[in-house]
């Protein structure tokens, strides 16, 4: 197996992190970044960049971090309990955007680069990533093309790739207890370290190059779309299940609490505006009730 070089990744995550910023202004036309620069007082720190009152983004977080520290914490023991003991380097760029046009889907997106020591041992190391999308009022064409931009980036990499980490991001982005997924799904993975350094490192490359390719897209074509306060306070309610699934389940949001990270910068995800309501039940036949019945359930998105 090749060695893994942290240098070579942070390089690349430093460059995908301007180059979403850059794309994500370009789409907005009127807003830009602001960069917040942090240090953990444990080792490492990063840099946080958000967009807010855009004329497309109502807010959009795109941050770098690169921590270390002793000991890993719980939440990355309890999935790999061989790493209990060992000091860690922790990288990535992660990136939540939430449109003022409730047309325009919400987005994640993130690609992660995790390496652990211990004396007289070699490194265990790892890749992760992936992104994902979450509609309020979906259009099947925007989910089909989502889902086309997906298995492309994954096709040079094996024929069983895409279907492999499209069902894993299903399986990911899945709110037991509203019985519903978080949204269309796209591409999540993991511990990918099998096909080497080199390998492994281009697939996490293609996924951060692939996100603004699959998005922006989507941005240009619903971004004039009209709408009003009925679309609006749905699509607030809706975010609501952002919320939820961040912070009961994600793995991310977890791993940077329990490791000291810095809090403003680990809850950037959160929308600016969300509101829950007392047993909501969409109106019968009409369009948030086709989100309901057709869009919030793992699908083969490219074979209907």
């Amino acid at each position: 197996m090749s060695t893994p070089d942290s240098t070579v990744v942070k390089a690349f995550l430093l460059d995908l992190q301007n180059r979403i910023c850059n794309g994500l202004e370009a789409l907005d036309g009127a807003a830009q970044f602001a960069e917040d620069s942090w240090k953990r007082e444990e080792g490492g720190g990063g840099q946080s960049r958000v967009l807010t009152g855009g004329a497309v983004f109502e807010q959009a977080g795109v941050n770098f971090s690169h921590v270390m520290g002793a000991s890993m914490p719980a939440s990355a023991t309890a999935h790999r309990p061989e790493l209990a003991g060992r000091s860690f380097e922790a990288m990535g760029v992660s990136l939540v955007i939430h449109p003022k046009n409730p047309h325009i889907p919400t987005t994640h997106a993130n690609v992660r680069f995790f390496i652990a020591h211990k004396e007289g041992a070699d490194p265990v190391w790892w890749f992760g990533g992936g992104f994902d999308l979450t509609p309020y009022y979906p259009y099947l064409d925007d989910v089909v093309e989502w889902h086309q931009s997906a298995k492309s980036l994954c096709e040079p990499f094996g024929e069983e790739v895409y279907s492999k980490y499209k069902q894993w991001c299903d399986e990911y982005f899945w709110l037991p207890h509203r019985n519903e997924t978080r949204g269309v799904g796209g591409l999540f993975f993991d511990d990918l370290n099998k096909q080497g350094f080199e390998q492994s490192f281009a697939f996490m490359q293609a996924v951060g190059n692939g996100f603004i390719t699959a998005y922006a897209p989507i941005v240009e074509r619903r971004k004039g779309t009209e709408y009003g306060e009925h679309e609006r306070q749905f699509q607030l309610y809706r975010r609501g299940r952002y919320v939820e699934f961040n912070l009961v389940y994600d793995r991310g949001t977890l791993f940077g609490l329990q490791t000291g990270g810095r809090t403003e910068s680990i809850l950037m995800s959160m929308p600016p505006l969300v509101r829950w309501e007392y047993a909501y039940t969409p109106e019968a036949g009409g369009p948030e009730a086709l989100l309901y019945s057709d869009y919030l359930k793992p699908r083969d998105w490219l074979n209907l």
